[in-house]
This record gives C-alpha cells, structure tokens and sequence, in this order.
C-alpha cells in the first residue's frame, strides 16, 4: 500500500485520481481549502478506510509537514484555476503556485518523499511551433497582462522542483497538462467544454470567443490519470519533464458545433470579441497541440478514449445532474 498526498484534491482532477489510487488499494490522504474544489467531488469517497480529508490551505506548513511525515508520495495539483480566476485575481494566483509550490517542496525534502508537479501547457505561452515539444523556447507575454502570470508562476514552479532535484537529489517529476476534461469538471472557472455542454443542454447560446479558428487537444481525465500514476512508478521518470495530452486537435469554433451535434440542441452559436469575455488587449494562444513522443517512449503511454467519448460522458454527467 502506498500512502499518498494530493494537494488540491478535492478538485476535478484530483478526485479521479483519489478514485483511482484506492480502487488500485492505496491510501490516500487529500488537503484541499476548497477554494476552487469542491467536497462534493470527494464526498462518495469518506466512507472508505483507506481516505482521509483536510480543509486546509497547503500554506499552512504546519499541517504539511505533518501530512507530508505521514505518506509515501506526494501528488501537488493545487493551483490556480481558469482564464478567469487568474484575470480577476492575480495575486491569488501567483502566491497560490509559487509559495504554495515552494512549502510542497521544502516539506518534500525534509522527508525524502516523491512529488508529482502538475504544471500546464501554458508553459509553452504565445509560441507558434506546433506540436510543443518539452524543449521548446516559453514565449511569455508582457508582465503588464495578467494572462501570462499564470505560465509565469508554473513556470518558476518547474525551476524550482528541478532545482530541488538538482541539489538535493529529491526525486520529483513534473507533468504538462493539456486541456484535460470529463464529469465533475465545471464550466464556472472558463472551462469551455462544461460550459458549451451546458449551455447546450439548457438550449441556450454557445459564446465562442473571437473568431473560433484557435484550437485546442481535449484529454478525457481517466487517460491523464493513468499517465501520472504511472509516470509515479517510473523510475527513469525522475528529474524529467512531460507533456500529457491528446493529439486530436479541434478548433473552438468546431466544439461547439460537435457539442450542439451530440447534444441534440437547438442553440445558436454566438461570437464574443475576447476584449468582452475576459479584458481588453486580452491574448490568448492559438494552437496548443502537445508533442507526446517523450512520455510514449518512457513509459509506453498515449490517449485511449476519443473527444467524442469524452464528450458522451460529459453530457452524460450533466444530464444526470439536471435529471
């Protein structure tokens, strides 16, 4: 039995990977402030032995280290959620991944354990080569927009858990996440795919931002977890960066009309100039398509379920709830 730590795990992600560690026999402890999570993602879980749960910031160092003595491993999604919560709360979203990062970090190597870094593909910023190979050059946008604070921070995150590696030998391994969707992911934070489902599902106008021609790889969740527990058991994996993420690229204007499709819908698409949605001289990147060759090769390791499976089972989620 491994014990393992998932910051943020109360979240979209986290709560599949909680799921999937105690289905596989593991315990699983998860801290999350449920400032962008939610306990009704983890709520079926507390009836199992092997879970535990605490509501608490992973700035508190005091808990983390006692969690951190506690477990074999530690998984860190905390972070930051969404185009809109970095906008609207740019101090909130640099202290939460650097500071945060840092004590997941400094407690780590005061106990020798493995950390997991779940970084983004916002690394890659306004970059035009396609697909982003975990080499490429970051192309960041002026410190003046607050869009790129987010790459900015994970960014430093990464330097620094290597750093970690570097110095002190503490085995850490950093994965980018691209687009990563399925059931219990909410549309509230920007997230297009809930979004456009629900949207859809109530009949109501799909809101494409700027022309749609900017296109994005969609990972159902069950696919990305896989990757990260089995990257966690790789041993060539330490010290190393990977992309994680489907190569089925599709545009946003696309979407919507596959959502409209598999929905039944009746809405009409509507476009929003980007300065509406979101803030004026607002940039967005137009491709973010991941070059998966690395994590293939390490440990034999890509996609399984299509965007259209990924789709059914989100709409799938959503008319449950509505039902």
């Amino acid at each position: 039995m491994v014990r393992a730590l998932i910051t943020g795990g109360a979240g979209f992600i986290g709560s599949h990977l909680s799921e999937a560690l105690l289905k596989a026999g593991h315990r699983v402890t998860v801290i999350d402030d449920l400032s962008t999570g939610r306990f009704e993602n983890i709520e079926p879980l507390t009836s199992n032995p092997n879970f535990s749960f605490a509501i608490e910031t992973i700035m508190n160092e005091t808990v983390m280290d006692r969690l951190t003595s506690e477990c074999d491993i530690i998984y860190h999604l905390a972070a930051a959620v969404g185009v809109l919560e970095i906008i609207s709360k740019p101090i909130h979203t640099i202290e939460t991944n650097v500071h945060g990062t840092d004590v997941v970090l400094q407690t780590a190597r005061r106990y020798r354990r493995k950390v997991m870094i779940a970084s983004t593909s916002e690394i890659y910023g306004k970059s035009t080569h396609s697909p982003f190979n975990e080499e490429d050059d970051s192309i960041m946008g002026a410190t003046t927009k607050n869009r790129w604070s987010y790459a900015v921070s994970k960014a430093l995150d990464e330097f620094l858990a290597l750093a970690y590696h570097k110095e002190s030998d503490l085995p850490v391994v950093i994965f980018r996440l691209f687009n990563t969707v399925g059931p219990r992911q909410r549309g509230h934070y920007g997230m297009v795919i809930p979004r456009f489902v629900q949207w859809a599902l109530a009949n109501e106008p799909l809101q494409v931002y700027g022309d749609g021609g900017q296109s994005r790889c969609f990972c159902n969740v069950s696919d990305v977890v896989k990757a990260m527990t089995n990257l966690a058991d790789c041993e060539p994996a330490l010290g190393e960066v990977f992309n994680i993420g489907s190569q089925e690229e599709i545009s946003i204007l696309e979407l919507a009309h596959r959502v409209k499709a598999r929905t039944g819908s009746s809405s009409e698409i509507r476009m929003i100039p980007y300065s509406d949605a979101y803030e004026a001289g607002f940039e967005d990147m137009q491709r973010r398509v991941p070059d998966i060759a690395k994590i293939n090769r390490v440990i034999n390791w890509k996609p399984e379920k299509s965007l259209d499976q990924t789709l059914d089972e989100v709409i799938a989620y959503f008319r449950a709830r509505s039902g």
